[in-house]
């Protein structure tokens, strides 16, 4: 990976690397913050250096590397492969390190009537396409950035009445989703277990859908870190782009392997990085 030629906006500065010792546990955000926004988010792909990035940074992390999205577990795991830690569909999916899956039950019904109901609004709006996650609903405009008031309103007034249904917005979609979970419950779950209890927590993530996890971090003594230029934020660093990100990653791993103790397999087992 090369490094990206965008600079950070100046409002936050670019994030510190690990100190010698330090046992961070990370947590990352996919689109906006690991990959670039796709028009079809079922046409996004990951590619090899990734994936082999994020395989090494899991390993000299002990495990402590979970993605954090707002896509299902299961297109995760087709996107990224490995079945770590992660939590999906905003944290309403989570499976632990151990494997073991904590899921928020499906109400059929309700869910039958959100779609149709759904699909009944996509008949009087041009621009918008429906994405059924299996427990939540989002609508998107990305190929019609110009329809997204009219569809927020929309998905305002179809969320308000579904009882027990919220809204979440995002970068040009709107989601129905089951109300009392967010990004931030879920990093705080997968931190009161192994590997992350007891380490310091890093979240990365691009949306407004991140806030309530740069928030848990914090008060964690962590710290969160802006993918783009939204504003405002609670997040303490930023970086511009994923292309940044992924270089700052590969950054990250370098120091991690620098403080690695001798004895430690791990600091023998990246070819790539002591070319």
């Amino acid at each position: 990976m090369t490094a990206p030629d965008d600079t950070p906006p100046s409002d936050l500065p670019v994030p510190p690397l690990p100190t010698p010792g330090a046992r961070w546990a990370l947590f990352l955000d996919v689109d906006g913050t690991l990959l670039d926004f796709h028009d079809d988010p079922a046409a996004v792909a990951v590619s090899p250096d990734l994936l082999a990035l994020l395989q090494r940074l899991h390993a000299a992390l002990d495990g402590a590397l979970s993605l954090v999205s707002g896509r299902a577990l299961t297109d995760l795991d087709r996107l990224f492969g490995p079945p770590w830690a992660m939590a999906g569909l905003h944290g309403l999916q989570l499976r632990h390190a151990d494997g073991s899956c904590r899921e928020h039950p499906l109400d059929t019904s309700a869910h039958a009537q959100l779609r149709q109901r759904a699909e009944t609004l996509l008949g009087a709006l041009d621009g918008i396409e429906l994405e059924d996650k299996g427990i939540a609903i989002a609508l998107h405009c990305r190929r019609s950035p110009e329809r997204f008031e009219a569809m927020r309103d929309a998905a305002t007034a179809l969320a308000d009445a579904m009882p027990g249904y919220e809204l979440q917005a995002g970068n040009l979609v709107m989601e129905i989703k089951p109300a009392g979970m967010d990004k931030g419950r879920a990093v705080r779950e997968l931190l009161q277990q192994p590997p992350f209890a007891g380490r310091q927590p890093i979240y990365l993530g691009d949306d407004l859908t991140d806030e309530h996890a740069f928030d848990t971090v914090a008060r964690a003594g962590g710290c969160g870190i802006r993918v783009g230029h939204r504003r405002p934020t609670a997040a303490q660093f930023t970086l511009p782009s994923p292309a940044a990100v992924q270089h700052w990653l590969l950054r990250v791993h370098r120091a991690l392997m620098q403080g690695a103790t001798p004895h430690d397999t791990r600091a023998h087992g990246d070819p790539a990085e002591r070319s």
